[in-house]
């Protein structure tokens, strides 16, 4: 026990107390066009897109998953692009135009995608779905809808643990062949 009344002392000494007394939070303000709204917000430095998406505008359809950008259950657009949520920081995407699933319907009809999916079953638990949804639309903005081996690569980025994939690149493929702009 004396040698961990002497360690605390030898740290006291030589960190003053005002090192662990917390400091405020960081803040930036950011201008984002999310969903169609442009919004004005002071946000923690530290903030990524998927915990302001969630935590703080209430936009629970961004998924968090792995957190790492390796399951694609974040996967949102920004400026049109695919991205992982959970790897892009709020600060970085001052004055970029954000989309979630939440904002692809138009009101109550469902974007062509998300038909699609309804009526493929493409899902399970709908965990993945949202992310799964968001990069089936780049999918097929891209042009990398060739062929259901084209769409299957495109979608390695996004992992169904139900299995669901059959389903999903049935959707996508159906999307593809009528030929509604998305």
């Amino acid at each position: 026990m004396a040698s961990v009344g002497i360690v605390t002392s030898l740290i006291a000494e030589a960190m003053p107390l005002e090192a662990f007394v917390p400091v405020p939070i960081p803040k930036q303000k950011v201008s984002l066009e999310i969903n169609g709204k442009k919004l004005d917000l002071m946000v923690d430095i530290r903030s990524t897109l998927q915990d302001l998406l969630r935590e703080e505008l209430g936009l629970t359809g961004t998924k968090k998953g792995c957190a790492m950008g390796d399951c694609g259950s974040c996967m949102i657009h920004i400026n049109g692009n695919r991205a992982n949520a959970c790897l892009s920081l709020v600060v970085y995407n001052d004055g970029n135009k954000i989309t979630t699933i939440e904002g692809l319907s138009n009101g109550d009809q469902l974007h062509p995608v998300q038909a699609a999916f309804l009526k493929h079953d493409s899902f399970q638990c709908g965990y993945c779905t949202s992310g799964q949804i968001m990069s089936a639309v780049t999918c097929l903005r891209e042009g990398a809808a060739k062929n259901r081996e084209e769409i299957k690569k495109y979608m390695q980025r996004n992992i169904c643990r139900c299995g669901s994939y059959q389903n999903i690149v049935d959707a996508i493929e159906e999307v593809k062949k009528s030929g509604v702009k998305v």
